[in-house]
């Protein structure tokens, strides 16, 4: 089978890492658009085919025989692309555009949490910057967490701890606008506080895989501090879950969510992402977001810790052929340590020297590995060409070994002007 993976990052990179140890893939049969320069180890890379354009990968799939295709980001979902593939007679796994709006819109998400009573914050949405300012004066201090609407690369909800943040924060997305029309409407919510865990689900919009619980570090300082960004790290599987609790997330947000697509019209086929805290003094998970893809950088811990072939787990899923529910054990333990370039999230610049890869690749030989996220090649070196641009993960028979493989590979690699990353991924206070 030829596998085409959509996308160019760290999440991507894990993928095709992944998928190129698969018994059912052919002889260099592995495509990936735009890719990296991590990826072009794996698979064959196509910088020049735009991913927008629907047709345009339709018409590619169709000139090279392509079995299946995996869509990495959200955007592409959004946009329709499983929908164009699927019309082509294409198999895709990834959802139409109308399931990929449980991530898309976040209004249309709470509704369908609120029509399935799956536990979530409690919410109000405007259209109105004022409105939604008068709106947040409800909240003790004025603490909640104001979101975007739409897509914004995973930077589109602002934790707000005082009145004049959250009025700040309406006035970001909403009167300046930085994430353009995604921020038309905001959604306001209460701010929880708990142990945070992201669950990936495989699903053919009937059957669920549950892959290995992970927990990701959003804020770009140690200790949860500083601004939110794609994400800082991530480690799995998470002590904290038990097989109960995995089992109470299976069947009040899991089945529900995905059942409750499929009776609105939109069954979903793809990875189903739950974004979720655990709250109250009996802890309860309450989710905080749904995601139509797979995490990143969950899934740079999350794939490295299942010892079993994942395409024809992708390929039944996409099918509709899942042959029923089940639990994947991890298989050890991973941490992944993003290190970013200097002034991200903000503005940052790229095309800096890379220096240390290959001696870390030679010197941890597996018990390291390095997920390309934002690099690119010039003149034979590899630059910075994002604002994350590795996802360093380490693996071990515990988290203690993952933790320290991980970090002992981030100090031997450099990025020219210096690299940020959190010290404290799997053992924050």
């Amino acid at each position: 089978m030829k596998v085409f993976v959509i996308g160019g990052g760290g999440r991507e990179h894990a993928l095709v890492w992944k998928i190129s140890q698969s018994g059912l893939l052919s002889p260099n049969g592995l495509f990936c658009a735009p890719g990296n320069p991590g990826i072009a180890q794996y698979a064959t890379c196509l910088s020049d085919l735009d991913i927008s354009n629907n047709q345009a990968v339709v018409k590619w799939c169709q000139n090279n025989a392509i079995g299946l295709v995996v869509v990495g980001p959200e955007v592409p979902l959004a946009n329709g692309l499983a929908d164009a593939l699927k019309e082509a007679g294409i198999l895709c796994f990834g959802p139409t555009q109308d399931a990929a709006r449980v991530e898309s819109s976040k209004i249309w998400s709470k509704n369908l949490m609120a029509k399935k009573r799956i536990s979530t914050a409690p919410w109000a949405f405007f259209s109105n910057a004022e409105e939604a300012k008068r709106y947040v004066q409800h909240y003790p201090n004025g603490q909640c967490v104001v979101k975007a609407d739409g897509l914004c690369g995973g930077k589109g909800a602002i934790v707000c701890d005082i009145l004049r943040e959250a009025e700040e924060a309406i006035d970001l997305i909403m009167v300046r606008r930085k994430f353009g029309d995604a921020g038309k409407f905001v959604v306001i919510e209460k701010k929880f506080s708990g142990p945070e865990l992201s669950i990936l689900a495989v699903t053919d919009g009937k059957h669920i895989v549950v892959l290995p619980p992970s927990q990701d570090h959003k804020r770009l300082l140690e200790n949860d501090h500083g601004l939110n960004t794609g994400g800082m790290g991530a480690y799995s599987p998470v002590p904290i879950v038990t097989d109960e609790l995995l089992q109470e997330i299976i069947e009040t947000i899991l089945r529900p969510a995905i059942l409750g697509m499929e009776q609105e019209g939109c069954p979903y086929r793809g990875v189903l992402y739950a974004g979720l805290m655990l709250v109250g003094d009996e802890p309860k998970p309450v989710v905080i977001e749904f995601n139509c893809r797979f995490g990143d950088p969950e899934t740079q811990v999350v794939l490295p810790v299942i010892n079993e072939d994942i395409l024809p787990l992708l390929v039944a899923a996409a099918e509709g052929n899942l042959s029923g529910d089940r639990i994947i054990p991890a298989s050890g333990n991973a941490l992944c340590v993003v290190m970013a370039s200097n002034g991200y999230p903000g503005p940052y610049e790229i095309g800096k020297k890379i220096t240390g890869l290959p001696e870390v690749i030679k010197e941890f030989d597996g018990r390291v590995i390095v997920f390309h996220a934002g690099t690119a090649e010039k003149n034979g070196e590899t630059i910075t060409a994002g604002g994350r641009v590795f996802g360093v993960t380490g693996l071990g028979v515990d988290l203690n070994q993952a933790y320290a493989r991980a970090y002992a590979a981030v100090l031997k690699i450099h990025l020219e002007g210096g690299a940020q990353y959190r010290g404290d991924i799997g053992f924050r206070k």
